[in-house]
């Protein structure tokens, strides 16, 4: 279940974080940023409830929410979201809802890092995680 992914994690490898992004409408200079900020991510459990901490010289976030409950997010790049965790087999899946719009991160493991691949409109990314 989750524990697999209770872990510091720390930024390795991102393929077509921009493409993605730029799909989302997130403006230049915040792209910019986002694609050099290197995250360490801090997955946790409180209870029943996943903690998924993402801290970065850009900025630092923390969420936490039961798996399946739908929670207020508001996104690095200021984006207004219903988020839901939710457990597909051995995988993470977050879900983010907005404006009629839906984007999806998958988080699995895989030779022991979290390789997270981040989906909306037909466009993907891959992020790749080691334990820090």
């Amino acid at each position: 279940m989750v524990d697999a992914f209770c872990a510091t994690w720390k930024l390795v490898d991102s393929q077509n974080f921009d493409d993605y992004m730029k799909a989302l409408g997130v403006g230049f200079a915040t792209r910019q940023v986002g694609n050099v900020t290197k995250p360490t991510v801090v997955i946790s459990q409180d209870g029943d409830k996943v903690v998924v901490k993402t801290m970065s010289t850009f900025r630092n976030t923390e969420i936490s929410s039961k798996l399946g409950e739908e929670f207020d997010e508001t996104t690095p790049d200021d984006r207004h979201v219903k988020s839901t965790f939710t457990m597909d087999g051995d995988k993470l899946v977050h879900v983010q809802k907005w404006d009629g719009k839906e984007t999806k991160f998958i988080r699995e493991i895989k030779d022991g890092k979290m390789v997270m691949t981040l989906s909306f409109e037909g466009v993907q990314a891959v992020r790749t995680y080691e334990k820090a």
